[in-house]
């Protein structure tokens, strides 16, 4: 129970920072979405869109290649080991960053004219050069990660992100009156700004902390941090690479069904810009349970504690698929709300209710991905995802053209669908897991069940959904009906919740349950 209390405690710290930079983020966008509207924010998709493959080139497996050569030299205490791998890193990650910043930059009037906009050329070339930052500030965050130094970085990633919201308002204010082109070139300025404070507080607190012992290191560095980051690279090339000319090719599909430019990007803007971020935002938790839960179950993989592997995929499952059935209904019932009240944009919240159904799909891949990841299958989550992004792009190239908007939802929902399916497949053969068709069919009923219930008693405030303190209170209201009416019609358990309590308070809840508890926990392999 210790272990899992102190796994509650690093999660519940971790998501409060992520949602509090994900909230600065939303507010920012809203903020940015009113300033130059559905067409400048699809714009603005595209070029990060060509942006992601610059940084996966530039980083080329830098961060974890980084992570594992210093965690190395950590665990044999060699401090003058510690030092040359981190100048090998650094030097690596600066040789990679510039080859990217140069080929961005020179390459950016050919990667307007496959995405299909000359306006996004002025974007590319600033941006290329923040890549020699970006990179540099991977390599030096994975050693603070393999330092456990990660409250260090958590700082400098809040603060860069003020930095960056206030050098991108300022930008807006002097250009965002000259069009669209300059207009998403302040935004860049803005990013521009943040990875240069980035780098250098990174640096800064490098220089502080690197440890000092005498000696010097005569091994080579470069050799084991190739083979960490050659595989890593080629996989990563190749997924971002598909995943690029996916976005890429949707604004022009959309044209060609029909509408104009304007109009194509309006509509890619509110989909990718917009309805997208809400149904990602509550999955910080999510993924930071995924990353956390890694570590934990290779340990118990490898110490040959296979109850105790079984335990935690099933309960980390159950919980997380009543979490993500949770979002998905707030985001389906409770559309039009939302888009309105954040965006003030109809058609948001009409993409928000279309894609709601995936919430579930789209969370629980997360976190299988995750448990892959911690007993070992990497190479096949990385198959597996370079197989969704291929199927994603003859899906977009096929379907966009014929049937529009409808097409890129289609294709949304398709690779999702088929990313899980073949992860949790992959999971349930290489350990006990199973799918628990059962628990989806529960919590849906959950779900509706829980919104029959609110109008019945709260039909009344359900008129002022639109205002955002009722609309708040109907959502709390709704999370405390399903929750009743899961554990009415069993979907959630007793021993669940008083699991989930003990975790959060370090006294005893009773002293006959808590008992009866632990031996439930020992009997199944629990934490």
């Amino acid at each position: 129970m210790r272990r899992a209390r102190q796994l509650m405690l690093h999660t519940s710290a971790m998501t409060a920072t992520t949602l509090l930079m994900r909230t600065i983020a939303m507010v920012f966008q809203v903020y940015v979405a009113g300033r130059i509207g559905a067409a400048g924010i699809g714009l603005f998709q595209l070029v990060l869109s060509v942006y992601t493959l610059a940084t996966t080139v530039a980083q080329s497996g830098i961060r974890l290649a980084a992570t594992r050569l210093v965690a190395e030299q950590v665990g044999r205490r060699d401090e003058p080991a510690i030092r040359r791998a981190v100048r090998c890193a650094v030097g690596y990650s600066a040789v990679f960053g510039t080859a990217a910043m140069l080929l961005l930059y020179f390459m950016a009037p050919a990667a307007a004219g496959w995405a299909g906009d000359e306006r996004t050329v002025l974007s590319l070339r600033v941006l290329a050069f923040a890549l020699p930052f970006v990179a540099c500030s991977s390599a030096m965050g994975g050693y603070f990660i393999a330092m456990h130094q990660s409250v260090k970085m958590s700082v400098v990633q809040l603060t860069e992100q003020l930095v960056r919201i206030g050098c991108t308002v300022l930008a807006l204010m002097r250009l965002g009156g000259y069009g669209l082109e300059y207009a998403c070139g302040a935004l860049t300025l803005g990013m521009l700004a943040s990875e240069i404070y980035s780098f250098i507080a990174l640096l800064l607190l490098l220089i502080a902390g690197l440890p000092r012992a005498p000696g010097r290191c005569r091994r080579s560095m470069l050799l084991p941090l190739l083979r960490i980051t050659v595989p890593l690279s080629l996989s990563s090339y190749a997924r971002s690479a598909l995943s690029t000319a996916q976005h890429l090719l949707v604004p022009r599909g959309l044209r060609l069904f029909g509408g104009g430019a304007e109009a194509a990007l309006a509509a890619y803007g509110v989909i990718q810009g917009m309805s997208l971020p809400v149904l990602l935002f509550p999955a910080a938790l999510i993924i930071v349970i995924a990353d956390l839960i890694v570590p934990e179950l290779t340990e118990a993989q490898v110490q040959g504690r296979l109850k105790n592997l079984s335990y935690m995929l099933e309960r980390l499952y159950r919980l997380g698929l009543m979490f993500a059935m949770a979002v998905g209904g707030v985001c389906f019932f409770f559309a039009q709300p939302l888009g309105e009240l954040i965006y003030h944009e109809s058609a948001a919240g009409r993409y928000i209710r279309m894609l709601a159904p995936l919430v579930p799909v789209m969370y629980m891949d997360t976190l299988v991905d995750g448990m892959l990841k911690g007993v070992g299958e990497y190479r096949a989550n990385m198959r597996y995802n370079i197989f969704d992004a291929a199927t994603g792009l003859v899906l977009v190239w096929l379907l966009i053209p014929r049937y529009g908007v409808g097409g890129y939802l289609f294709s949304i929902a398709a690779t999702e669908l088929l990313n899980f399916t073949l992860s949790a497949a992959r999971l349930a053969r290489v350990t006990d897991f199973r799918l628990q068709l059962p628990q989806w069919v529960l919590s849906a009923a959950g779900l509706a069940g829980s919104w029959l219930l609110l109008r019945m008693l709260f039909g009344a405030l359900l008129s002022h959904q639109y205002e955002a303190l009722p609309l708040v209170l109907l959502v709390l209201l709704y999370l405390v009906c399903f929750i009743g009416v899961l554990l009415l019609i069993g979907g959630l358990k007793k021993e669940e919740v008083l699991w989930i309590l003990s975790l959060l308070k370090r006294d005893k809840i009773h002293k006959s349950t808590n008992e009866e508890f632990e031996r439930k926990t020992e009997k199944t392999g629990g934490f």
